[in-house]
């Protein structure tokens, strides 16, 4: 096992720098690069400091089958929403994706439906058109797109998206800082 890579990325995770970790653990900036490189070792009361300040058990920090991530989803995996009012559905294409930096979602939005509408925020937004034609609003610009087109955009202002096709549209959706 890899200790200081393994505690390099549960630093990383918790969006601290070598820095900030030295200071919740009263370590300087040099000895939390050396133990993520591997060339110094932590003391037992050290590395329990650590591993307190990163949010993670000692048990967890050396449970091999539990760290193992998963990385290929099956159909058993997805999660479904249907909005018949609107007139779309949205499949979670990776189980609890809402808590990760990106949130992948298959789209589907019926003839004239529309996706709800999103207030301005720091997310990014990207989505590739599989099938149909759709319009996006975002602010007071209006964008069309149909099947094998590519959709970006930040979210800095309201934005939605809309089928303006004759039949069912499909897309993958993916944003970032996920808010669906």
């Amino acid at each position: 096992m890899n200790i200081g890579r393994r505690i390099r990325n549960l630093r990383l995770k918790k969006g601290l720098t070598q820095e900030e970790l030295g200071e919740r653990t009263d370590l300087t900036k040099g000895y939390i690069s050396q133990i993520e490189r591997d060339l110094s070792s932590p003391s037992i009361e050290t590395f329990f400091n650590i591993l307190e300040v990163l949010g993670c058990p000692p048990r967890e920090f050396f449970d091999e089958e539990r760290r193992e991530q998963k990385v290929v989803y099956t159909d058993e995996d997805r999660t479904e929403f249907v909005d018949e009012e609107r007139g779309y559905t949205v499949q979670w294409l990776v189980p609890e994706s809402n808590e990760n930096e990106m949130e992948p979602i298959l789209l589907t939005i019926a003839p004239g439906g529309r996706f709800k509408e999103f207030e301005p925020s720091s997310s990014d937004t990207f989505a590739y058109v599989l099938s149909g034609a759709v319009r996006v609003r975002l602010g007071a610009g209006v964008y069309s797109a149909k099947a094998g087109e590519t959709i970006y955009y930040q979210a800095s202002e309201e934005h939605q998206i809309e089928n303006n096709g004759d039949g069912p549209s499909q897309l993958l959706l993916v944003v970032t800082d996920s808010y669906l």
